[in-house]
Formats: C-alpha cells, structure tokens, sequence
C-alpha cells in the first residue's frame, strides 16, 4: 500500500521539476557551445522559476590565470542594469511622497534653476525622454572620485544643454540616471549608496551585493577588455561613484534572482504591487519600449535591461506573466565581430526561459571591418617604404615641365593623399564615435584594441601621406626637367 503513494509522488515530483531540471541541461551545453569562443574567463548565472530561485551556476575563473572559480555569490558589477535600482529608488520617494513623477527637476535640484534643462520632469529622466543624448551620457572626461563626486557630475550636467526639446524623442543617455542618482540624495538626505544599501539591497536580503564606493574589493570578479583575439584583465579596478546610478551597482547572481522575483512576486513589500507593474509597463509617449529603468517587448512579454562596463557584460530577463526570470553576468568585454559575448548570454537566458534565442546573423561585416582596421597600419607603413624606394618618380611629378595639365595633375596626385587621410581621420576619431554615441577614449575603455586600431590607422595614414610629400620635395639639388629645345629660326638656317 506504501508502494502507491511514493510512485505518485514520485511521478508528480518528475511532472514538476523535469522542465527546470531541462532548462538547466540546456543551459550546460550553451555555455559548453558558447564559452570558448566568447573568450569570457568565468560566468555566472540564476534561473527564477514560480516566483523562486530554482537554479544558479557558474563556471570559469574569477580572474584569467588564476585559480580563483566563479560562483553564483561572486559580485560583478552589473552596469547597466543598476537603472532598474535607480528607477526603483525613485519610486519608493514617490509613494513616499517625497517626490512626483510630473514634477521639474529643478523644483528638487537647485543645480537646474535656470539651466537649459531646468523643465525636464522626472518621468522624463526616468524614461530617457529628458532630451540628453547618448552621446551626452557617454562624455570623456574622468567619472570623479570622493562623497561628492555624483554632486560634481550633475553640476556639469547642468550647465548643458539638452541636444533635444524635453519630451520630443527617445534617446537612451546615461546621464538620465547619473541626475536621478543625485535626485535620491537631495530628497532622502542620504548618499546615493546609503540609501539603496539600507533601502533596496538589505531589505531583500542581497548579501553579496553593494554600492560603487571608490575602493577596490578583491572579492568582485575582474573585468577583461577585448585585445586583439584575446581578452586582458582592466588595469584599474576602482569602483566609481560617480557613474554608480547608472552602471555601478555590484551584484551577484543569486542576489539578483532575488531581486527579480521580488519586482514578479506581486507584493507591497519595499514598493507596491501597483509601483513594481509601473516600473514594468511602457512609459508611452516617444518611451513605447521603455518603462521605468526596463526595457519592454510586448510582443513576448518580457521585460529586460543589459549591462557593459569595461570587461562585464551582463543581461537580466523576465517574464514577469510567468514570475520567470534569469540572470547571466560575464567578466569579458566583447570584441568587434571576435570575442562577442551576446550568443553566450542570450543562449543562456533563453534556455533557462525556454524560449528561441534571437538570431544573432552573421559577423562577418563586424570582422572584416575589424581585421581592414588592423591591417591599415602596416599597408600604410609598406607604402612609405614604397614611396621611398620610388622617390625619383615622386619628384619627377613636383618637377614635371608646364603644358597640357600635366603639371597641375602632378601636384594633386601628391597633395590628394594628404587631403584623403586628414578627412580618414577625422571620420575614424571624430565622426564614428558620435554616430555610436561614445568618445574616442570611452571606446578605448571598453573595445582598447578597435579604439588602438582606429587611431593607429588615423595617425599612420597622415605620417604616410606626410612623408610622401616630404620625400617629393625633400631634394633641393634634384636638377630641373630640360625643357623642350626651341625649334631654330630663319636666322639661323644656313643660307
């Protein structure tokens, strides 16, 4: 009679865990399929599952040549999705009073009184319609150190100009969240770390998570930039304060799985039920794919946010119909086209899901772009080698004789190179990096090798036009071309 129930109970436990306990095989191979080529040194991940944390893992090291392993409590730091903590920051001011979400940010700021973006709201910073661009999030001077470091930043923020009207366009900018990071301060009367610890990380129990403070914790998993083909660990491992609101909350993987199922466990807890669905819920207006600190594809029903800083990558999914949700974070940067991490952390959080990976295409253009980009060097070193061992044909065109253009097609056949490679260089260190949104020295912090390879290319191309030009005109003594011999006159036929 013993027999029955157990073989019930048995098959029910099969029915309920053989779904999560297939996820996580898939999980296993597509790391096991993705890793390597990725380059990453260690990952972590965590699976929500009915409103619970049912999986985590991790594989790799903690740093590339050490023995130190990865677990699912080591803490990355999280980048991007340090929004979402922001955003929820920001909403517990709001029931609490303290704040409104239609209100100017220089009603709460003084910093903005009389600034050109004194009328942007609150929803606005929140939802990236504020009018700062990408560009404007991503500037080049140093992020800042010390307790008044994120005060400093918003000052400097203040004092420019959106580059669109308030409200008008969706453009994603760090500098929303670096403002509304010094918005909690001025209303809580706390430091920005201060209040998420004692506000947001403590309550839900985030025992391996914490706040950018400055320091360097041995404890966090090392970021490694792409390198040519390989990945090398960061230099420096400071945490900074000032870029913490958006991008330097440090946390691991199994502290945000509790993170996530708190957002999905529909609860007043530390913000309402009706606040979480807020924060979850698409802005509207120019935001129709952005909620509050979460990006939203109603199409599937998921609710998301990635993360980059240099030599991290992280992304965090939910479903949140479902109270499912995953986490991957990776210590590795990708490279252009070499190195990508994304079929790594979108393999794994659709397996854990059970859903269809996106299709990531082919990388082809990526890295031919790339190896073009390494290679222009060493063309544009082989050409001054040319150039050099050519010379009496480069100054037989300063020196070719007037008439027929042929003058004047020599000159622009040595001055047109020159002209090309300035314009080159100014493309590959100027124009590229606005159009993505990120400064030359912001590129060198995340992608060292392609920010090297740009300026190698920019640099060499104008020394070789240069010395081309030097060499052409660099011998005084070069004997003129003989001009044609007149034809003789009447005076001198003999007679």
């Amino acid at each position: 009679m013993l027999m029955r129930p157990l073989l019930i109970a048995g098959l029910l436990l099969g029915v309920v865990t053989s779904p999560l306990a297939e996820a996580e095989a898939t999980v296993e191979r597509v790391i096991d399929q993705e890793m390597a080529a990725s380059g990453v040194p260690g990952l972590a991940y965590a699976i929500v599952d009915d409103g619970a944390v049912r999986s985590v893992g991790a594989r790799g090291v903690v740093e590339a040549g050490t023995e130190v392993a990865v677990t699912p409590d080591t803490p990355f730091v999280i980048g991007s999705i340090s929004k979402s903590f922001t955003a929820l920051a920001v909403m517990q001011l709001v029931e609490a009073e303290a704040l409104g979400l239609e209100d100017e940010i220089s009603a709460h700021l003084d910093v903005f009184e009389g600034s050109p973006a004194a009328t942007v709201t609150i929803r606005q910073l929140l939802d990236h319609t504020s009018g700062y661009s990408t560009l404007q999030g991503n500037p080049s001077r140093a992020p800042g150190v010390g307790a008044d470091a994120l005060a400093r930043r918003v000052q400097w923020d203040a004092d420019r100009s959106p580059a669109y009207p308030p409200g008008e366009r969706w453009e994603y900018s760090n500098t929303n969240y670096e403002i509304l990071g010094h918005l909690i301060e001025e209303a809580s009367g706390q430091s920005y770390g201060s209040y998420i610890e004692e506000h947001i990380l403590r309550p839900i129990g985030m025992e391996h998570s914490f706040v950018s403070d400055g320091a360097v914790h041995k404890e966090m998993a090392v970021g490694h930039t792409p390198w040519f083909w390989a990945k090398l660990p960061v230099r420096d491992r400071s945490t900074s304060p000032a870029t913490a609101p958006q991008g330097g909350i440090v946390a691991s993987a199994s502290d945000l799985a509790r993170y996530l199922n708190l957002l999905m466990n529909g609860e007043d807890d530390i913000l309402s039920a009706e606040g979480k669905t807020l924060l979850m819920r698409p802005s509207g207006g120019a935001s129709s794919f952005y909620g509050l600190g979460w990006f939203i594809d109603a199409a599937n029903g998921t609710v998301s946010h990635s993360g980059s800083t240099p030599g991290v990558e992280t992304l965090a999914t939910m479903v949140p119909a479902q109270r499912t949700g995953a986490v991957v974070l990776v210590n590795g940067g990708s490279g252009m086209g070499f190195g990508e991490t994304a079929r790594l952390r979108e393999g794994i959080i659709a397996a854990a899901l059970g859903v269809e990976p996106p299709g990531s295409g082919s990388r082809w253009s990526q890295q031919l772009l790339f190896v073009g980009l390494v290679a222009l060097p060493i063309a544009y070193a082989a050409s001054a080698i040319w150039a050099w061992r050519h010379r009496a044909a480069l100054r037989a065109k300063r020196q070719a004789a007037p008439g027929a253009g042929a003058r004047a097609f020599g000159l622009f056949s040595l001055w047109f190179p020159l002209a090309t490679t300035v314009a080159a260089a100014w493309v590959m260190l100027q124009l590229v990096p606005t159009l993505f949104g990120a400064p030359i020295s912001v590129l060198l912090r995340f992608q060292p090798d392609v920010g090297a390879a740009m300026i190698a290319a920019a640099v060499t191309g104008v020394l070789w036009a240069s010395f081309r030009l030097a060499v052409a005109y660099g011998d005084a003594r070069a004997a003129p071309v003989p001009h044609v011999r007149d034809r003789p006159t009447l005076s001198h036929v003999p007679g």
